[in-house]
């Protein structure tokens, strides 16, 4: 039974940082491209950052420097370190597996409200 459970998500001051956990079961994280996407009100769901199953990173423009994605594969976790917010990054946050590479999913956790406002 796959399950995604999102969580670190919250309101925060432009220019802070928040870290945003993702607890995976049903697959291993360790052997699975996974993403981090974001969805804002009237919007696409757009994915924000990726790695692989070898541990290389990949980000969008509006996200590089300033997030960064990594997984602790005893915990079967992944996180997104949000640094140096901006209010355009307010949205709903998820995760789950890099559609690059496995195509559109069907499946979504809950994902976490992430907003920066001041």
């Amino acid at each position: 039974q796959v399950q995604l459970v999102e969580s670190g998500g919250g309101l925060v001051q432009p220019g802070g940082s928040l870290r945003l956990s993702c607890a995976v079961s049903g697959y291993r994280v360790s052997l699975t491209a996974m993403g981090w996407y974001r969805q804002a009100p009237g919007k696409q769901r757009e994915l924000v950052a990726s790695i692989t199953s070898g541990g290389s990173t990949g980000y969008a423009d509006f996200v590089k420097g300033r997030f960064t994605i990594s997984r602790d594969n005893i915990k079967n976790t992944v996180y997104l370190q949000m640094n140096v917010l901006k209010p355009e990054d307010t949205a709903v946050y998820y995760c789950n597996q890099d559609w690059t590479v496995y195509g559109r999913r069907t499946y979504w956790g809950q994902g976490t409200q992430v907003t920066v406002s001041s």
